[in-house]
């Protein structure tokens, strides 16, 4: 299972003018489900990330994941940054079963696993190959396949394309549709690109200026399973219109 209960969520960084960066946060995200938080930069997207990763603690209201209250990290819950941050001196497969060796798993317990995570992110050829000699977008595959090993029930994914080249970026977005439609995770994706989250997500949250409130929820009808090719069609068009819209009334001011 991978079910989210944010209820009534708030958070207030302390400080000598604290900052109150979510306010009445309350969203439910089902098992299996890919919901995509849009907003600019500064608006707290990465704040209701690291509350359910277990990396900030919340002020006020309820945060669930499969009923337990979360106050900590948990591979439970898989997180994807926007930089890769492997290990520079391990290969591909040793950054990829990483996490599994410092749990004391042993080589036969995780090599298959880790054996079709690598073959679902296209890496099974460089499987031998340092960081320093893989392109940005072959080292975010790496840092994918490295949390998918652990099997989290959900998948938090902070602008984890954001440092990529279009191009890059659109062979991204494609493989992790591939690799969702594979696996039926959870996942919980924080962007400011319009076009990524509607193409990604069965549902968006737009999220207001500081503090940061949902101001909206909206439901992508678009069929699965989708592909890039997805951009260029009249329904695209038309999310991105009423998205901007609302975005428009979400920061005015």
């Amino acid at each position: 299972m991978g079910n989210v209960s944010f209820r009534a969520t708030s958070k207030t960084f302390p400080g000598k003018v604290p900052v109150h960066a979510l306010d009445d946060i309350t969203l439910e995200i089902k098992d299996g489900e890919f919901v995509a938080l849009l907003g600019p930069s500064g608006c707290g997207k990465s704040t209701l990330l690291n509350l359910l990763a277990g990396f900030e603690t919340r002020s006020g209201g309820e945060l669930t994941f499969d009923g337990a209250t979360v106050d900590k990290p948990g591979p439970d819950r898989g997180v994807v940054f926007q930089e890769a941050s492997l290990f520079p001196w391990l290969n591909v497969w040793d950054n990829i079963t990483f996490g599994p060796r410092v749990q004391g798993l042993k080589h036969d317990e995780y090599e298959s696993k880790a054996r079709a995570m690598l073959k679902l992110v296209g890496l099974e050829a460089f499987a031998d190959a340092l960081p320093a000699q893989l392109s940005g977008g072959m080292r975010q595959r790496v840092g994918i396949a490295r949390v998918l090993v652990m099997s989290p029930r959900a998948l938090l994914m902070d602008e984890p394309f954001g440092a990529l080249d279009a191009q890059t970026r659109l062979a991204m977005q494609q493989l992790l549709l591939d690799v969702w439609q594979t696996l039926g995770t959870t996942v919980l994706f924080v962007t400011h690109d319009i076009d990524e989250s509607i193409l990604l997500a069965d549902r968006i949250c737009i999220m207001s200026a500081r503090p940061g409130r949902i101001t909206r929820e909206i439901a992508v009808g678009l069929p699965r399973p989708r592909s890039i090719e997805s951009l260029t069609t009249s329904a695209f068009a038309a999310y991105k219109a009423e998205i901007m819209a609302e975005m428009k009334i979400a920061h005015a001011g």
